[in-house]
Order: structure tokens, then C-alpha cells, then sequence
């Protein structure tokens, strides 16, 4: 029995591919690489993403179908394509990103959201690239802290690869599973559906160079904390409270995520927010009205730096709802704060990229 392609062919095009229902040849996901020698074939099939659920049963469905149609003494080998090129591997997704930093706070409400936003903001100030992604899954905030609640992020091909194009505001570079959800229903999804979303808005989008990544994280620890730990080498963690002990309780335990000797990532330093309440018509006045320096006691007692304090006033909350970070007006009180929570977020990346190894992201033993 001689072999030609047309055989091959049409005993491929009785094979039909769940995913549109066309034809094995019709959809096009024969390559152009059939190779004929006596009676072995070999030649591969093309899918969307290296992921595909099909795979396995199109390899045997193909081999099946020649054997039927053409001959069962056909020796086939069929190997595999992609359109489009696999997502990295854990720990390599940014390869140009210098810097990841976690923002993270024990409890909710203590405003790490904000503080997230505006050293963002405050770092594109100093000068660098920044991004900052929400991570936050069941409560997102970025967008309407950043004024983009109607604006739906778009892919674009890249070097093989369907890549989400971050939102660009301020100078910053956003993304947020906010953008992929109606605001006004709760989003209800299983651990696994909430870490597979994550790691697409990091591994599957168009980050670029940047100096800082920053992650904003859910409040507590999570699912999503894990996720993030073993998809990402985070170069060190910052911690958000407020200065009353049921949050300074609540931010030891974030301390401790980080530091356990399963994780090791370094903590950077507190930030205090809400330290004082400062009026606009008395702007030198201020009233302690969560306690005074709790967090810097913290910070003493643990021996990591306190980064900053932020004080509370009526505006840091309107330019939130309004999608105008403080931050970018460093005229403020509040300006002023972010812009030096900043500068002393980069001394100490500085301080530790000299004088530690870099993370490594968190293997999970199966």
C-alpha cells in the first residue's frame, strides 16, 4: 500500500474538534509539517493555547481515524502546536520587573487600599515605573479610586501570546479583576476560579518594564496570599494599621505570613495610617483619636522601620471617591506623607537588594 497526504487528510477530516465543531482540516489545526516514509506519518496539530482541554483526546481521535480509514499498519506519530505561546513559568512571569512590593494590612478597613494607591502614585512622582495591581478579588477598588470603573482593559499579540493591556492613569500602570466584573454583584468564586484570575492579570498581561509592582492584597491571610507567594518572588512586604491594638493585633499576624520560615519575605516596614486626625481649618492640630504611635511601638518591638504616618483628613476619603489620589497634590498634608512614605519605601528595597538574596517564590509541596 503506497501512503500520500490526501489520504492522511481525509481521514483527518472525520475528526471533528468539540471546541467550534469543524473539521480537523477545515479548522485548520493540521500543520504544514506531514511527513510521509513508507509506512510511518508524522506531522503535528495546531491549538489556540498549550493548555487546550481537547489535546489528548484530538491525538487519539487522529490516530484512530487512520487507522480506520487508511490502515491499521500505519506507524503515527503526532505531536503538538500552539498558537499561542505558553505563560511562564512561577517565578519567571516578570522578567522585567525590578521590584514586587505587598501591601498588606491583618484586618480590613484600616485603609491599605489607599495607602496602595497613593505610594503608587507617590513612586511615579519620584520618577520611576510603576504598577500596581489589585489583588484584592472579592472587594476591588482600584478603579474607582483611579476614576476608571467604566474602562475594559483589551488584548494584543505579543511575541506569540494574547497579552491584557494594563489601564495607564497618572503615569501608572493598572490592572484589576474589577475591570473583568459587574461592580454591582458580589463576585462568588471558589479559591481555585479567584488564584486562576490572578495569575493571568500577572502572567498574562503586558506589564513592561517596571521599577515597582504593586500588589494590593486582600485583607488577612488567604488563598489569594498563597498565590501570589508561589507565583511571584515578592522583594519584600509593606504592612498597613491603624494605631489601635485590635489592628496591631491583627497586623502581627500579617508580619508573621510573611516571615514563617515557609515563606521569608522580608517586611519593609509599618505604615500607620490614620495616626491623627488633623482638621482642614486647624491644619496644625491633631487629635489622636485611634491612640497615639501604636504602630510605631509595633514597628520598635518587632525591629522593622516604620515607614510612615499617615494622618486622617476629610480630603484623603474624597479624592478616593473621586479618582484623584491625594498623593498627586503634594502641596497636602496628605501629599506630603505619601510622597515620603515613597522615599522611604525605596531606601529600604534599596537597603535590602544589598544586603539580602533575592526572594524565592514559594514551593508547594504536592
Amino acid at each position: 500500500m503506497t501512503l500520500y497526504p490526501k489520504l492522511i487528510l481525509d481521514a483527518l477530516a472525520t475528526v471533528r474538534y468539540p471546541g467550534n465543531g469543524k473539521n480537523l482540516v477545515e479548522a485548520e489545526m493540521v500543520a504544514d509539517n506531514l511527513r510521509i516514509d513508507g509506512m510511518k506519518v508524522s506531522f503535528s496539530l495546531i491549538f489556540e493555547k498549550p493548555t487546550d482541554p481537547f489535546m489528548k483526546s484530538m491525538l487519539k481521535s487522529a490516530e484512530t481515524a487512520i487507522h480506520t480509514y487508511v490502515s491499521p499498519d500505519v506507524e503515527v506519530t503526532i505531536s503538538t502546536e500552539s498558537r499561542q505561546a505558553a505563560r511562564p513559568e512561577p517565578g519567571k512571569m516578570l522578567p522585567r520587573v525590578k521590584n514586587v512590593i505587598a501591601v498588606s494590612s491583618g484586618k480590613g478597613g484600616v485603609g491599605k487600599s489607599t495607602v496602595a494607591a497613593n505610594l503608587a502614585v507617590a513612586l511615579v512622582k519620584l520618577g520611576y515605573k510603576v504598577g500596581l495591581l489589585d489583588a484584592d478579588i472579592f472587594g476591588p477598588s482600584v478603579p474607582k479610586m483611579f476614576q476608571v470603573e467604566d474602562v475594559r482593559p483589551y488584548a494584543e499579540r505579543i511575541d506569540g501570546r494574547d497579552l491584557i493591556i494594563p489601564i495607564e492613569k497618572y503615569g501608572l500602570k493598572l490592572l484589576s479583576i474589577g475591570f473583568f466584573v459587574n461592580p454591582e454583584q458580589a463576585t462568588l468564586w471558589r479559591g481555585g476560579m479567584a488564584s486562576n484570575a490572578l495569575k493571568q492579570l500577572v502572567g498574562d498581561a503586558a506589564w513592561g518594564d517596571l521599577d515597582y509592582f504593586i500588589l494590593d492584597t486582600p485583607p488577612g491571610t488567604s488563598d489569594i496570599h498563597l498565590t501570589l507567594l508561589q507565583t511571584l518572588a515578592i522583594t519584600g512586604a509593606v504592612i498597613v494599621s491603624t494605631p489601635q491594638q485590635v489592628a496591631l493585633a491583627d497586623a502581627r499576624k500579617g508580619v508573621d505570613m510573611y516571615t514563617n520560615d515557609k515563606v521569608n519575605v522580608p517586611i519593609l516596614g509599618l505604615v500607620e495610617n490614620m495616626a491623627w486626625f488633623t482638621p482642614a481649618e486647624l491644619p496644625e492640630n491633631k487629635y489622636y483619636i485611634f491612640g497615639k504611635d501604636g504602630c510605631k511601638q509595633l514597628a520598635e518591638e518587632l525591629k522593622v522601620p516604620l515607614l510612615g504616618q499617615i494622618p486622617i483628613v476629610q480630603s484623603i476619603c474624597e479624592s478616593g471617591d473621586k479618582g484623584t489620589p491625594v498623593a498627586l497634590d503634594s502641596d497636602t498634608v496628605t501629599g506630603r506623607a505619601f510622597l515620603q512614605l515613597a522615599a522611604a519605601v525605596v531606601r529600604q528595597v534599596d537597603k535590602r537588594n544589598i544586603e539580602m538574596e533575592p526572594t524565592r517564590i514559594v514551593q508547594v509541596k504536592k
